[in-house]
């Protein structure tokens, strides 16, 4: 990497790689300004969770990491607006917690809540479990403080629901990867508060069944469905071996979905009549649900174990994953051409699809199996077979993990090159000299 300027090296910690440790959103400013002037490309880090390559610092620039943990107050919480107003170094879970704390709930949730930052979470747009009745970052997200490239701040900290008066800037910044500027603050929505959650792990007997038992739990639940998760009995079994927990289930069929109700009064009776009708058409064959706290994590610890990162460490750098998104009812057919495909082009490898089944988003991995080094051979043709067959159900390679660097040179067909134009016109704009995260999100044109 290039030499750094005196300049920003007075910006610099002691760590490696080179990183400026702001504390404020002045400091951010200065720190923009500075590297601006010197043609220093910046990267912006959270929590550090994304899996895409969205923090790597490229090779060819001089560039350093602005990390965000330092801006970590939580500026307000507005029960009465419905809003937390949060720096981007503030960890899902505090928010959650301060949301608590007056009796409201922020919503978006996932398994890295406790590391996973604000600014980082509306910089990749992130979905997670509550993603079905509550929508991504997106849809979370009233107002931003953000710094832009000549170091200017914009206030964009607005607490409005409704507001029709021109362009709705802030979606710009929102799964923009900090290409186009620095989040440093967002005016949060809050919801009310769920305390009675209850969860359901029910077996169903084939992928066939699968559309029609989420267009029963998303209808008869009138409202309270915040999760329908997808298991097949492999990843399940394993993850339960992992945690050192028995299976939940006597019927250990191919596939298994994870559905979780919430509400401000009890969902017992409504669970367990869905769970009733699904079985008399033949939807599931065996469930089981939660009757007690303990229960309760203890289905939600096997739903979050289901990743290879945590129940397969050893097989990730030599997997394929895929964090996709097709229209909901192209799921099991999704699932079906991929496995297909796998097992006649690398019979020894194993498909592991799970995910956020109620609005498509799958987190697909084709694991390695006892020939590593034939697989590694075939992964490269393994992986833009699945792309062409993403793309062929109408789908997504990022549905809530970013582009980053990952996916940058395999996301161009998914859009129309009017599409990827109008996005580099914004970035040009935004970012003339191209000192935000250069090198992520916006494919090369000649790609």
């Amino acid at each position: 990497m290039a030499d750094l300027p005196p300049s920003v090296e007075r910006l610099l910690d002691d760590t490696d790689p080179p990183t400026i440790r702001p504390t404020t959103t002045a400091a951010v400013s200065a720190a923009v300004t500075a590297c601006a002037s010197e043609s220093v490309s910046i990267v912006p880090v959270g929590g550090d969770t994304g899996l895409s390559g969205g923090t790597e610092l490229p090779d060819a620039t001089p560039a350093v990491h602005v990390a965000l943990d330092g801006l970590d107050a939580i500026r307000s919480v507005d029960a009465g607006r419905w809003t937390i107003t949060a720096e981007a170094g503030v960890t899902i879970q505090a928010v959650q917690e301060a949301a608590a704390a007056v009796g409201r709930q922020f919503a978006p949730d996932w398994g890295a809540r406790g590391s996973a930052t604000v600014g980082g979470a509306v910089s990749t747009d992130a979905g997670g479990h509550n993603v079905v009745r509550h929508g991504n970052m997106r849809e979370n997200v009233l107002g931003l403080e953000v710094v832009l490239a000549d170091g200017t701040v914009w206030d964009g900290l607005r607490a409005l629901r409704k507001d029709s008066s021109g362009y709705d800037l802030k979606q710009l910044f929102i799964g923009g990867e900090g290409t186009l500027g620095i989040v440093t603050a967002a005016v949060l929505r809050l919801v009310p508060a769920t305390p009675h959650r209850q969860s359901a792990l029910a077996a169903i007997p084939d992928l066939d069944q699968l559309a029609a038992l989420v267009e029963l739990v998303r209808t008869a639940s009138d409202g309270t469905l915040t999760a329908i998760e997808l298991m097949p009995d492999t990843g399940l079994q394993i993850a339960a071996d992992r945690l050192e927990i028995a299976h939940p289930l006597a019927d250990t069929t191919a596939d298994h979905v994870l559905v979780s109700l919430a509400a401000g009064e009890p969902v017992t009776d409504r669970l367990t009549a869905i769970l009733a009708e699904a079985a008399d058409r033949g939807l599931i064959t065996d469930a089981v649900v939660a009757s007690s706290g303990d229960q309760e994590a203890a289905l939600w610890q096997l739903r979050d174990v289901q990743s290879p990162t945590q129940s397969r460490p050893e097989l990730v750098d030599a997997s394929l994953k895929y964090d996709a998104a097709v229209p909901v009812d192209r799921i099991a057919d999704l699932v079906r051409v991929v496995g297909s495909h796998v097992r006649s082009a690398a019979p020894d490898a194993q498909v592991h699809a799970f995910g956020h089944v109620g609005d498509g988003n799958i987190h697909l991995w084709v694991l390695p199996g006892t020939d590593p080094a034939a697989f590694a051979a075939q992964r490269t043709q393994l992986r833009d077979d699945i792309d062409a067959i993403v793309f062929a159900h109408d789908g997504t390679l990022s549905a809530e993990h970013g582009i980053g660097t990952l996916l940058r040179d395999r996301i161009g067909d998914q859009k129309p090159p009017i599409e990827w134009d109008l996005m580099r016109r914004i970035k040009h704009t935004l970012d003339p000299g191209n000192i935000f995260n250069p090198g992520k999100t916006l494919p090369d044109q000649s790609t």
